[in-house]
């Protein structure tokens, strides 16, 4: 007898900077809610901020949503940048100084190599059946674009790419695009699927409530993600959510909590700044905020983040009968 498989949810590759913002972990924290909604499915967790501690960091979000060692009874692999490491965050040490918090990673052979990770990752997939969700520096993809069939993998397995990442008010330059601004312009002029921009002044429009935290994060008397909302800034803050956004959109794109630019492309100057040139046959689009829709979609923000993690249960073989 023959079984057709079933297409699982749509499955997101991550990959931010972890460590910088606390808008990249709310934004990994929702994806985990859409998980436990069954949704999407979180197949790979990426860091392109270089140093042990963003992995680690990365790793202790990722355990506490998934459990530990995590599905089917084993760690979930953080891709790690290498580099030089810049200083822990107070948003890192906050949580990095907290024993509660399950962790495996120990030293950088405990890390993954992110290229080869979201390459496996996508590998993996159903044609058609992954999103990419970009949260920082481009440095990560721009390096998966360099290998050796890439374009058609991800042709053939990823509908869109959303990135947080850019400007679209056509203002200052976004930090995250100079962070590495030859990546962000590979990026931009070569990935080959569609791709749709949360730039920071979405971030900036539409914030993650500090409310909420008291409201749908107390199921956990120790949480990951209010020890480090709480070290990021001066409490009560609404934090800027252009990561959010990007994570919400690719998993949910027909709900209409933004309005959508038309057709077009995103260009990088020297400088950083981002530009958006209107084209019928453009790739590119970028997310617009709906003033009339900034309650409800704080809300939906809060309550995709602020989820009890459901983990996927462990697979396991049914005892086998000995024959008589």
């Amino acid at each position: 007898m023959q079984f057709q498989q079933t297409k699982p949810p749509v499955g997101v590759v991550f990959d931010a900077d972890f460590g910088n913002r606390i808008e990249d972990a709310l934004a990994l924290a929702s994806l985990y809610g859409l998980q436990g909604k069954n949704e999407s499915r979180v197949i790979s967790v990426s860091s392109s901020r270089p140093g042990l501690n963003s992995a680690l960091f990365a790793d202790t979000l990722v355990r506490f949503y998934t459990g530990d060692p995590g599905p089917f009874g084993a760690p979930t692999p953080i891709g790690l940048a290498l580099g030089n490491g810049a200083p822990d965050t107070p948003l890192m040490s906050a949580v990095l100084g907290r024993t509660e918090f399950a962790r495996g990673i120990q030293q950088m052979n405990d890390t993954a190599d992110p290229v080869a990770l979201i390459r496996n990752a996508l590998s993996a997939q159903f044609d058609a059946n992954a999103v990419v969700v970009l949260a920082g520096p481009a440095t990560n993809l721009a390096q998966v674009l360099d290998l050796p069939g890439a374009r058609q993998l991800i042709t053939a397995k990823v509908r869109y790419l959303v990135a947080a990442l850019g400007n679209l008010n056509g203002r200052s330059a976004d930090p995250r695009v100079r962070a590495d601004l030859g990546a962000a312009r590979k990026l931009f002029a070569e990935w080959p699927t569609p791709v749709v921009a949360a730039g920071s002044e979405i971030g900036e429009a539409v914030k993650f409530p500090a409310a909420g935290l008291d409201k749908n994060f107390a199921w956990a008397p120790l949480h990951p993600i209010v020890e480090a909302y709480r070290a990021a800034g001066a409490m009560p803050y609404d934090a800027p959510a252009a990561s959010l956004a990007a994570a919400l959109y690719a998993v949910r794109p027909k709900e209409g909590y933004f309005q959508l630019s038309s057709p077009g492309t995103i260009s990088v100057d020297a400088e950083g700044r981002t530009k958006f040139t209107a084209a019928d046959n453009g790739r590119h689009r970028y997310l617009i905020a709906d003033a009339a829709k900034t309650e409800s979609l704080q809300q939906v923000f809060v309550e995709t983040a602020g989820t009890h993690p459901i983990p996927r249960a462990t697979r396991f073989r049914p005892p086998q009968q000995k024959k008589q």
